[in-house]
């Protein structure tokens, strides 16, 4: 029986403290992202910090597409 993408996500915040504390530091930089994308005129500053919590944003999703796949691999052996 193979396991959606979502249930696979699901099981992991209920089940993987390094999985979960990701997940809500990218749920995190994602809610600031949209602050900072919603500002009409940003500064520079502003602007910096969009690029550096996208590029956060990315690699945080890399681990956690690295957990799942490990987790996918040791579910099938």
């Amino acid at each position: 029986m193979e396991i959606t993408q979502e249930e696979l996500k699901a099981r992991l915040m209920q089940t993987n403290e390094e999985f979960r504390r990701l997940a809500l530091k990218h749920d995190e930089y994602k809610r600031r992202v949209m602050e900072l994308e919603a500002i009409p005129h940003p500064s520079e500053e502003e602007r910096q910090e969009e690029i550096r919590l996208k590029k956060l944003k990315l690699h945080i999703k890399d681990q956690m597409a690295e957990i799942m796949a490990r987790y996918t691999v040791q579910a099938v052996s």
